[in-house]
């Protein structure tokens, strides 16, 4: 269900009748929602803002949402604005995510675990690729990312996927096929979506959620997309150089990317699996590249 809420402060008069553009600071971003994406479940708690230029996902005790990108992506540079439910969101989850459709799927995860109020937020990461997942890393944010906007991106080409918050990167999993290690390689949708994860998501499931506080409320921004779009299994075609995302600049982090990804791992990372020896008493292959 598509709903238009009319707010009358100034700066929603703004956001309701300047130009699009002004809305995000991405390049391609004056795209409704509509253009590239479809809502996917739970209609009735998807709220369109802005002629489409802020979609709101909503959380109840009946049901989240979600939605999806209309085409399927094999490389590309990929980025969701977002704002995420603020009050007491122990137990919520919220999704950005890239995922193929099919056995053996390939996934690419932003997960952002909800918690008590006045407790920071975890960002767990996870790569999947010809079904294998298991790679998960938590990092606490640095800022309240309820209280405004924030740009989280995916970096993905032939030569490494790395995932960005406000342009700083937090994680790089490279492409080390020739150790044996598998790499997405199959066509994926973008999709984001608003959960009930207490069973899991926040100390271990050990603290739900509080249903007193419902709905929760997560916003979206940004819908134009950066990728090779693809309708068959042929993925070759989205390595050209034509893309701007496959240069050669974007086949390592540049100095300065390695040390602002190098201070987050040291300030911020409470989680890695390679580091986890109970589970993995012989580190994945990928954990010594």
């Amino acid at each position: 269900m598509q709903c238009l809420k009319m707010r009358f402060s100034l700066l929603d008069f703004l956001l309701l009748f300047l130009p699009c553009w002004v809305l995000t600071s991405e390049g391609s971003d004056n795209i409704s929602f509509y253009e590239n994406y479809d809502v996917t479940w739970g209609f009735d708690h998807v709220f369109s803002l802005y002629q489409g230029h802020d979609i709101q996902l909503s959380l109840d005790i009946s049901s989240g949402a979600g939605f999806a990108s209309k085409l399927g992506y094999a490389s590309g540079f990929f980025h969701l604005r977002m704002k995420l439910p603020d009050k007491d969101s122990a137990g919520v989850v919220t999704t950005f995510y890239l995922s193929s459709h099919g056995n053996n799927h390939d996934e690419l995860d932003f997960e952002f675990l909800g918690n008590r109020e006045g407790k920071p937020y975890t960002l767990q990461t996870n790569v999947f690729a010809n079904g294998l997942g298991n790679r998960e890393q938590r990092i606490l944010l640095w800022f309240d990312p309820t209280v405004d906007f924030h740009t989280y991106k995916i970096l993905w080409n032939e030569h490494q996927i790395v995932f960005y918050v406000d342009n700083v990167p937090i994680r790089v999993f490279k492409n080390n096929k020739n150790i044996g290690v598998d790499y997405p390689l199959q066509p994926m949708h973008i999709e984001a979506s608003l959960w009930d994860g207490d069973s899991w998501a926040t100390d271990g499931g050990q603290t739900k959620i509080n249903w007193t506080y419902a709905p929760f409320n997560a916003h979206f921004q940004g819908f134009g997309i950066a990728g090779c779009p693809i309708q068959n299994s042929d993925i070759q075609q989205c390595y050209s150089s034509k893309y701007w995302w496959n240069l050669e600049k974007y086949w390592k982090l540049d100095h300065r990317q390695q040390r602002e990804y190098e201070n987050v791992r040291k300030k911020y990372m409470n989680y890695d699996y390679c580091s986890d020896r109970p589970r993995y008493p012989t580190p994945p292959p990928e954990c010594f590249n």
